[in-house]
């Protein structure tokens, strides 16, 4: 809270802020136009924001886009208590859209990575197994995908080779280094007879 506070008086030391009137001095002429509602109003609305989204600069443009809108609906609006009203719900509307990008943006898991693999999968994973993930793992890409579509995919040599864009006879000598391959780096695992 006490951030928040500094830096509304921040803001406050920035821009002239709109002095209240004097007793007895007379009230001051209704501003006319916009660009009077914005030097009248534009502080207070800061303050609204910063105080809804916690962030001065973010304040600003959620202000700033409230104008924007009200200068898109100036020719609809009947007075300037109706313009007021319209800037305040415009930056509540704006400060709500700013939180809900934000809780958004904080909550987004990004997909899974497919080479990526977590400490906790490895884990799990049984000791015969992770030996043949790392003995696929140490094969050449062709090998590797070939074995991977043919045991993991449960695809035909055909299929491969259509997947692939090689020859039937070269995916099939491919799976034959490979499965050759994976079975000299399982037998020369420790504990394997």
């Amino acid at each position: 809270m006490e951030q928040t506070l500094s830096r509304l008086r921040a803001l406050d030391a920035r821009g002239p802020a709109a002095a209240p009137p004097q007793p007895g001095a007379p009230a001051p002429a209704e501003p006319r136009n916009l660009a009077d509602l914005y030097r009248d109003h534009r502080m207070r609305m800061v303050r609204l924001a910063v105080l809804l989204v916690d962030d001065p600069g973010t304040a600003e443009d959620v202000v700033q886009e409230a104008f924007t809108g009200l200068h898109r609906h100036w020719a609809g609006l009947r007075d300037e208590a109706a313009a007021v009203a319209y800037l305040r719900t415009a930056v509540v509307n704006g400060s709500r859209s700013v939180l809900r990008r934000r809780r958004t943006a904080r909550d987004y898991v990004p997909p899974h990575q497919v080479n990526a693999r977590s400490a906790e999968s490895l884990a799990m994973l049984s000791a015969e197994h992770q030996a043949v993930v790392d003995a696929l793992g140490a094969l050449p890409p062709r090998q590797r995908e070939v074995l991977v579509l043919r045991y993991y995919g449960g695809m035909s040599e055909a299929e491969i080779a259509d997947a692939t864009g090689i020859s039937r006879g070269t995916v099939k000598s491919t799976a034959s280094r490979a499965l050759d391959a994976v079975q000299r780096s399982m037998a020369g695992r420790p504990g394997r007879a």
